[in-house]
């Protein structure tokens, strides 16, 4: 069929306010340009991110219902590890209230000055947590990831060459851990192959280095190989997500992605002397080995929402339902990441409005403009995210790529929410040389994108 049908029914809803412009206007000069900063209620879609946004299924509800709160040892506990065991394969699972807990705990055993841990993309806040470690994160995505508009069916991979040269130089003694993340969100929610990171556990094996996953969106990666992976299209994406942990040695997960929640997160690992350093980091900041800061109810949404997100109907639509954003941007000329991503919609804001330079943030220019026209929120991910100010000379570095990411939440907005935010990217990029550019005026050194303060400006420098 050619019409994209949710494959659920709607048994709640939630009243969204329909704001005017000139509402909209003072929203932005409250939240002085940062998006972070608007209150939910004033956004009429909301695409800032898909992390925690999901509408949870009957099922879920169901069991948040019978969660065991018990303090240690819940039922809830023993039947998440059942579910999480068999669809990983880890033999130590510790639950955290979310992934930069898991982020937290592994960088603090694992980082550290001196130690460099190379990625495809580290996102947000893996970098922050590597680097407020002492370590250093290094990006190592193939060439045609940094391209927007080569249309590479795995833009995800780890450069190989680039990796084992690496290892090579800086040896385990500095390496204590290479993180490849699925999908790869800073490059466009891009798939990495089950051949990449066969390729990438042999090279980390031969140097004795262990290759963790940033597995936020494992189910959405393995589907992705089940459609563009030869040799893989008869697979079950249950198979290929099993796959992809059999070949790590541990995992940082998000479960408020596809784990289908609004809380939680797991740092699943196979090494026994590792688990039990982080298992006493866990019981120090987190809470017992057993609910990781969690309550017995979201234990069981997530073990749920671990099944759920597995479901091969579900996930054709999700891929798809992405892909109709994608490609009726396209249609309508504007510059995207191509091809569609799993979980977002990526707009090459640089090649959007070539007007505004890098220094003057044309990610965060064209934000503010899609929420001002249309109540739309997104988020930068560009020089304002990834740009690094030198706490010497005061200059800032610029990000590879200047991107605006539409992360769709899963199982919230319908195609007519869909076909809304179409309209008014289309209007805006008709528009796109009046967008200003912006100057920031109070930041924080690490994560500034979250509270950062703006001005607009001119455009030109």
């Amino acid at each position: 069929m050619k019409t994209i049908i949710e494959p659920f029914k709607i048994k709640m809803v939630e009243p969204i306010k329909l704001t005017t412009r000139d509402e909209r206007e003072a929203v932005l000069r409250r939240a002085h340009f940062n998006l972070f900063q608007v209150p939910a209620e004033d956004v009429i879609i909301d695409l800032l991110t898909d992390s925690g946004t999901s509408a949870m299924s009957a099922e879920q509800w169901a069991g948040m219902v019978r969660g065991d709160e018990s303090y240690a040892g819940a039922r809830s506990w023993f039947r998440f590890e059942a579910t999480v065991r068999a669809m990983t394969g880890m033999p130590h699972i510790l639950p955290t209230h979310q992934g930069r807990a898991s982020e937290r705990i592994l960088f603090e055993l694992l980082g550290g000055p001196g130690k460099v841990i190379p990625s495809n993309n580290h996102f947000d806040t893996t970098r922050a947590n590597i680097e407020h470690s002492g370590a250093k994160a290094v990006d190592l995505v193939i060439d045609e990831g940094r391209s927007p508009t080569t249309r590479h069916p795995f833009k995800g991979n780890i450069d190989l060459n680039k990796l084992g040269a690496l290892l090579a130089e800086c040896g385990p003694e500095r390496v204590p851990v290479c993180m490849i993340t699925i999908t790869n969100n800073s490059g466009g929610g891009q798939p990495v192959s089950l051949e990449n990171l066969r390729a990438a556990k042999a090279l980390c094996a031969r140097h004795g280095v262990p290759l963790f996953l940033d597995a936020c969106r494992f189910a959405e990666n393995a589907f992705f190989i089940k459609v563009r992976e030869p040799g893989q299209s008869d697979r079950s994406a249950r198979a290929i997500a099993r796959d992809q942990f059999d070949l790590a040695d541990g995992a940082t997960i998000s479960a408020k992605k596809d784990g289908l929640v609004n809380i939680g997160g797991l740092l699943l690992m196979r090494d026994d002397a590792l688990a039990r350093r982080a298992d006493e980091l866990l019981i120090l900041t987190e809470g017992f080995v057993t609910y990781g800061g969690l309550a017995g109810r979201d234990l069981e949404a997530m073990e749920r929402g671990f099944v759920e997100v597995l479901d091969e109907d579900y996930l054709a639509y999700r891929l798809r339902s992405v892909a109709y954003l994608g490609d009726h941007l396209v249609a309508a000329g504007v510059p995207i990441i191509e091809p569609p991503g799993g979980h977002a919609i990526y707009i090459d804001a640089a090649a959007f409005s070539p007007h505004i330079p890098p220094d003057r943030f044309p990610g965060q220019a064209l934000a503010i403009a899609l929420y001002r026209h249309a109540g739309i929120r997104s988020v930068e991910i560009g020089s304002v995210m990834f740009g690094r100010v030198d706490p010497d000379t005061g200059e800032s570095s610029q990000a590879a790529m200047e991107l605006v990411r539409l992360a769709v939440p899963r199982r919230v907005y319908t195609q007519s929410h869909i076909d809304y935010v179409i309209e008014a990217v289309t209007e805006v990029f008709q528009e796109r040389d009046r967008l200003k550019g912006l100057k920031i005026v109070e930041a924080p050194l690490a994560l500034r994108h979250f509270t950062a303060k703006f001005i607009e400006v001119p455009a030109e420098t």
